[in-house]
């Protein structure tokens, strides 16, 4: 079957799942729906923000469907009367079965990372936490386990020492196009070979970050602190306590870290802040010092170390907790 007469609804919410969506339309490939999530007050105004891929959908025409149960007769009614040949999924919630075995040929989902590996919901930010230094995307057929239906296609990508989440979101969100492209061509040709997965106790998961996943503790060696940090930023983004030296029992303010790199002089005690009063700042770990380079302390914009030097000379007065 040529490959762009199938009927293609898309399932996805953030801005990963944008571009494989634009490069669908743009090529000219048959999307005749969107599933994606409610509008949700966001900021200080508490404003009705639309999800990014409610925002591409409505500005090329596309139908959008915004379920808050996905199990509602009327929704499912609806997506059923769609006819689809095909779902796919990117950065959406757990799907029942009634939706996802709904198309013609099945539901594939798009997942950022080399599965079995990193199943879950942060599979970007637990791999640079984890000092891989390589990763990808892969598509499966969904079953009804989580991140666990057979394998369509992968594509591995490399983590560079300079990247973080961040960049790697959008190095695996262009790998990650190419792919769900490559695989509905497949799909379409009869020539896709699901592959099943092979579970293995050497599996690594990637659960949901919590606030105290982000914590850091700089009782642990630099290069595991550096990999937290890079690993969540630029969001939730690594963070600590500065507390007083002389006075402890003082509230202690939240020190968010972004950026650092690893010095080579041995520590005094983890925790101990040095500075030279104008570009750099540097914390003690385990096994040496982590020279920080972008930070946000509570209630400031996040800044280059030199810009937080200039209105605070008297940070050696605390240490990191």
């Amino acid at each position: 079957m040529d490959p762009k007469q199938l009927k293609i609804v898309y399932l996805g919410t953030p801005d990963f799942a944008v571009m494989p969506l634009r490069k669908l339309v743009e090529e000219g490939y048959r999307v005749v729906a969107v599933v994606t999530s409610p509008d949700k007050p966001a900021g200080r105004g508490l404003k009705m923000q639309q999800s990014a891929v409610k925002q591409y959908a409505l500005s090329v025409g596309l139908p959008v469907l915004q379920p808050e149960k996905l199990k509602d007769p009327t929704f499912v009614e609806t997506f059923r009367a769609l006819e689809a040949d095909l779902g796919i999924v990117i950065a959406f919630r757990m799907l029942p079965e009634i939706i996802w075995e709904a198309p013609r040929l099945g539901t594939f989902n798009l997942h950022a990372s080399l599965l079995p590996d990193y199943r879950g919901a942060a599979p970007i930010n637990w791999a640079v936490i984890n000092g891989e230094t390589e990763t990808g995307v892969t598509t499966f057929m969904l079953n009804h386990e989580i991140d666990k239906g057979d394998i369509l296609g992968r594509t591995r990508v490399t983590i560079e020492p300079s990247d973080d989440a961040g960049s790697l979101h959008d190095k695996l969100m262009v790998e990650g196009t190419a792919l769900v492209l490559q695989t509905v061509e497949r799909i379409a040709r009869g020539e896709a070979t699901p592959i099943p997965q092979i579970d293995s106790q050497a599996d690594k998961p990637a659960p949901k970050i919590f606030k105290e996943t982000c914590r850091i503790d700089w009782h642990k060696p630099a290069a595991e602190i550096c990999n937290l940090i890079r690993g969540l930023s630029p969001y939730p983004g690594a963070w600590c306590e500065l507390e007083t030296i002389d006075e402890p029992s003082a509230t202690p303010q939240t020190l968010k870290i972004y950026k650092a790199r690893i010095g080579n002089a041995p520590s005094v005690t983890p925790g101990q802040i040095r500075t030279d009063g104008k570009k750099e700042l540097s914390i003690a770990c385990a096994d040496g010092w982590l020279h920080i380079e972008q930070l946000q302390l509570a209630g400031k914009k996040r800044m280059s170390t030199e810009e937080l030097l200039r209105g605070f000379k008297s940070i050696t007065s605390y240490r990191a907790r």
